[in-house]
């Protein structure tokens, strides 16, 4: 008898599960078909190749070429801007609609149609998908438009307005020359009452004019992917004639930076210049002007001391594995070795022992802080500023995450305790730095002055 029940449960169980399964299929069609309904393209836009934009002021084409990457083939030939192509490709690609206006169109010219047309081709089709758009619709901005191959005048979203009220400038790319930063070996600036040449040196910059000495890297670098940056706000001239050039004040310009590049065997001149109304720009690898905006100009005003580096010593204090310091009095001389699995500082030098490690951390954190308040270029005499019998001399070894060592040398020289700055000469420049004397505070008097107390200890500190 239970055995008879069962059956009849599993029988009805099979019954139900059918009637679901059929009840779903036959939702999941309706629901495509609604979609289906909804929906005037679906393609992806990855498989669009080529696109036309004709609009009542002109025509605008698009090629994608064997690199994947977009031109513009018309009205002009030129390099595209892949975001904003690929913007307009995506919002055409998959184009949603917002009602059904007529099954079947009768008279397109009441809804303004066309009064754009868009087309594009899809990979391995020679037939484009053609969308004739017309007019907005007032009273919720969206569009009026008909597939060429569809019967039906439909509604699209009011967001393709952005896209189709876009200008050609819009979808050209705007990068006036791209270059790779790390390829520039040296630049000259020329500017207003301003004129400078700086050329790398291993990871760092240096000015070789009108002065000579280290310059900050980050200045350098910052301006160098400024103008490998520069992007037009407006095309003024597509051919640069010698009447263009002096229309915009390019033929004397108020700023020219002069860029090597020994790999690509070539320099690159960018002539640069500023009115009432814009700024405009050419350079000598390419026909165009242009007009741009941003803060380069400023940049370029600067003058060589601005450029200059303010750091004494370029080094992470935490990096530092090594220090010493010699005084006239006493010499001292540490180094980090590993303690119970923990990085500790440990005199070797007079005499081997615990280090005061808040003692030394601290003095190599106000190194690392040293700027320059003032240069010394030029210096005669050594004598005359403390630095051939020196206050101090300390010494630095630190180690960056590449395990690149990094030697330091500085000398301390005379003090004036009236403007609380002191001479400091970095042994690898031949210029001297006037730098804020706070940090004598934290140099050793003596040579117990580094070695740790029986209160700094680790097992008395664990026992408090």
């Amino acid at each position: 008898m239970r055995f008879k029940g069962t059956l009849i449960l599993l029988a009805v169980f099979a019954a139900l599960l059918a009637f679901v399964l059929v009840f779903e299929s036959r939702g999941r069609k309706e629901q495509a078909v609604k979609e289906k309904e909804q929906t005037l393209v679906d393609v992806r836009s990855s498989d669009i190749r080529k696109m036309e934009l004709k609009r009542p002021d002109g025509t605008i084409s698009f090629v994608k070429d064997d690199k994947g990457e977009w031109r513009i083939s018309a009205p002009l030939e030129a390099k595209a801007d892949g975001t904003e192509v690929d913007g307009l490709a995506a919002a055409f690609s998959n184009l949603h609609i917002e009602r059904v206006i007529e099954k079947t169109a009768v008279d397109l010219k009441t809804y303004g149609i066309p009064r754009d047309e868009f087309s594009f081709w899809i990979k391995g089709k020679d037939t484009p998908v053609t969308i004739l758009i017309g007019m907005e619709n007032p009273l919720d901005q969206t569009f009026f438009a008909k597939r060429q191959d569809d019967p039906r005048i439909v509604l699209l979203p009011s967001s393709l307005k952005s896209t189709l009220d876009k200008k050609l400038s819009d979808f050209r790319d705007k990068t006036l020359f791209k270059y790779e930063t790390a390829d520039v070996k040296s630049v000259v600036v020329r500017a207003k009452g301003v004129l400078w040449e700086a050329v790398r040196d291993g990871d760092s910059w240096r000015l070789v004019s009108p002065v000579r000495a280290l310059a900050a890297k980050s200045k350098i670098d910052t301006l160098l992917e400024s103008l490998s940056g520069l992007r037009a706000k407006d095309f003024l001239s597509e051919d640069k004639s010698p009447a263009d050039i002096k229309k915009y004040g390019l033929e004397k310009p108020e700023y020219e930076v002069t860029l090597r590049l020994p790999a690509a065997n070539r320099d690159i001149i960018f002539s640069l210049h500023k009115d009432a109304a814009a700024s405009y720009a050419m350079t000598s690898q390419s026909n165009k002007i242009v007009s741009f905006e941003g803060s380069l100009l400023a940049d370029l005003d600067r003058k060589p001391d601005e450029l200059r580096e303010p750091k004494v010593a370029d080094f992470y204090s935490w990096e530092a594995d090594r220090i010493s310091l010699k005084t006239p009095g006493f010499a001292l001389e540490a180094a980090k070795q590993k303690v119970k699995d923990e990085e500790r500082w440990v005199l070797e030098k007079p005499s081997p022992g615990p280090a005061d490690q808040a003692k030394i951390d601290a003095l190599l954190s106000k190194i690392e802080g040293l700027e320059a308040a003032d240069f010394i270029d030029n210096p005669r005499r050594l004598a005359a500023y403390g630095l051939e019998k020196p206050a101090a001399e300390i010494r630095i070894r630190a180690k960056d995450y590449d395990n690149k060592v990094k030697e330091i040398g500085l000398l301390v020289g005379n003090e004036d305790k009236t403007k609380k700055q002191v001479i400091v000469k970095d042994e690898k420049l031949d210029y001297l730095f006037r730098v804020d004397s706070s940090f004598l505070q934290d140099l050793p008097k003596s040579v117990q002055d580094w070695r740790q107390t029986p209160s700094q200890a680790p097992a008395a500190r664990e026992k408090k």
